[in-house]
């Protein structure tokens, strides 16, 4: 039976405040999302001493973002994903086809008012005059050595706070530096760390002697060789003895001269056990033990007729 009343039609806003049971869940999950994302956004640099950091399994280096993890990654596996295409060149990085793109689109502005070499990129050009100038703008704040390039100054920094970031994925064992030498000499085999290296060891091979002496006009193959050759006639001797004060021309006389004082004998003859200083003494000391040998041998020779 039909009562005296009936129930009034519910608004149009009460219809829209009612929701399923179905409708709450999916308002709670939309929620909890929005609110992890933004817990992941807020706690994104704890992540940095967590157990869960994002850890290469090749060389051990550890990072914040999975995507630093991933462009990490193509330094190990070789990948270059950015390709130009003009020259087609490949490159790990999209930052780095893009400054790469502007070698296409202009021509080298920027000439070094030295030596002549021109660059695309003005910070390249301030770059190349620190080999002119000698400048080492960055300084080690621990022993105060100075360094052209910060890559430089960051491997420094690992002989002082014993940092090895790069870890052996078959022993564990851990190293401050990588030692990859992927470039390789199609003429002897020899393997380098980078391309330049192995620009200079190909020299060898052609005899190119592309850095002239201008006193004497002697050649050279490195500038390292040149600038320690310059020292004849201009009399420098950059490298002084801490216990003597006598200088040197290059470091690796004062290595040799230091053994004067610390009796270290790094050179012995495997014939009789004797320790040299300089493996020019031991070279020495072998040519005339053959000599003996050799007139021992003949006088044996000799009394036998």
């Amino acid at each position: 039976m039909e009562s005296g009343h009936s129930e009034p039609e519910p608004s149009s806003d009460q219809l829209h405040s009612h929701k399923s049971p179905d409708a709450d869940q999916d308002e709670i999950k939309d929620g909890n999302s929005h609110r992890n994302e933004w817990e992941q956004i807020v706690s994104g640099p704890s992540v940095q001493n967590s157990e869960t950091a994002h850890l290469c399994s090749t060389c051990g280096k550890r990072f914040f973002w999975k995507s630093k993890l991933t462009r990490h990654m193509q330094i190990h596996t070789g990948e270059k994903p950015h390709s130009c295409s003009t020259c087609g060149k490949t490159f790990n990085q999209k930052s780095h086809l893009k400054v790469h793109m502007e070698f296409h689109a202009n021509e080298k502005r920027y000439s070094c008012s030295t030596c002549g070499k021109r660059f695309y990129i003005k910070s390249n050009l301030r770059s190349h005059m620190r080999i002119h100038t000698v400048e080492k703008p960055y300084s080690c704040t621990i022993c105060g050595k100075r360094f052209r390039w910060t890559s430089d100054l960051s491997r420094h920094i690992r002989i002082h706070t014993g940092e090895k970031p790069h870890c052996c994925c078959t022993c564990g064992k851990r190293f401050t530096t990588t030692g990859e030498k992927p470039h390789c000499c199609g003429t002897c085999g020899k393997r380098f760390t980078t391309k330049g290296q192995l620009k200079i060891h190909m020299r060898i091979h052609t005899g190119e002697k592309p850095h002239c002496c201008g006193t004497c006009g002697k050649r050279f193959t490195t500038k390292g060789q040149l600038k320690i050759h310059m020292r004849i006639h201009t009399g420098e001797k950059p490298h002084c003895c801490g216990t003597c004060g006598k200088r040197f021309t290059t470091k690796g006389q004062l290595k040799i001269h230091m053994r004067i004082h610390t009796g270290e004998k790094p050179h012995c003859c495997s014939t009789c056990g004797k320790r040299f200083i300089q493996r020019g003494q031991l070279k020495t000391h072998i040519s005339w033990i053959d000599i003996m040998a050799s007139a021992f041998q003949m006088e044996r020779e000799y009394f036998r007729e």
